[in-house]
Formats: C-alpha cells, sequence, structure tokens
C-alpha cells in the first residue's frame, strides 16, 4: 500500500497538504512548518530543524503501526525519518497538536484539519490489513 502525502500549502506556521492511499484521495492533512526548502530530504544550508514545530523533510518512509505510548492506542508510524523520532500520523486539529507528527482529516477551516478521529482509525485499520496481508506500507512525502 502506498501513501503519497502531497503538499499543497506551505504556510509561516503549518502545512496543509492531502493525502492519497494507491493515488486515490483519502483526506486532508495538516502538519508543522515544512523548512526542508530545497526538497531534499535533509536540512541542510540554511535549513534547521525547530523541535516540536518542524515537519518532516521530503521522502519515502517505510510506516509500520505500533502502540503508542503517549495516546495508548495503535497508531501508523514513520520508520527512519532523518532526524526524528516517534512520526506518527494520528488525529488532532491545529498545528500544536502536530509535535512534528502528520494530521489527517478535512481542512474545512483555515489552519486547521476537522472530524480527524474517523481518518485516523480507518487509516490505521487500512494500514494494519495491508501489512497482515505481507504488504509493504510506504509514506512518500512531496
Amino acid at each position: 500500500m502506498e501513501l503519497t502525502l502531497k503538499r499543497r500549502y506551505l504556510g509561516v506556521k503549518y502545512t496543509i497538504g492531502s493525502l492519497l492511499i494507491n493515488g486515490d484521495y483519502y483526506c486532508d492533512t495538516l502538519e508543522p512548518t515544512v523548512r526542508d526548502l530545497n526538497k531534499n530530504g535533509q536540512f541542510d544550508g540554511n535549513e534547521k530543524k525547530v523541535s516540536g514545530v518542524t515537519a518532516i523533510p521530503y521522502g519515502i518512509y517505510k510506516i509500520t503501526v505500533t502502540r503508542s505510548p503517549r495516546f495508548k492506542r495503535d497508531l501508523p508510524r514513520l520508520c527512519d525519518v532523518p532526524s526524528f523520532e516517534g512520526v506518527l500520523i494520528h488525529r488532532g486539529n491545529t498545528a500544536a497538536d502536530t509535535a512534528g507528527c502528520i494530521l489527517v482529516g478535512e481542512n474545512k477551516a483555515k489552519g486547521k484539519v476537522l472530524n480527524s478521529t474517523k481518518y485516523e482509525l480507518e487509516l490505521t485499520k487500512r494500514c494494519k490489513a495491508a501489512i497482515a496481508a505481507g504488504e509493504k506500507v510506504t509514506i512518500k512525502v512531496v
């Protein structure tokens, strides 16, 4: 299963994107500020990660589903993200809820995603099913 995160709006305090599953639109996303401005998958030159308020670098990452100690539920987790640990895809509404993670929902209010719980639950279910069926699950951030 291939997820694609297409970043559409790169704001000063947040980033809005679209999440596709196997090429089909699934939902909107909210991330912190993008600082990998040259889109090469790393922080170099004048690009600096600011802890808790920086979106992950562009690239392709393997996804597993593991139990989050913080949220106490199974969530999709991105593996081997440069300069990051514990990047999850989960529910939330504003950039303050991200801490570097990817929030899923509907971008029906400026700088927010709404109705995020149903998207998180369904995405987690689909990732688990794909992994159980022996599929590799990845996310491509573009």
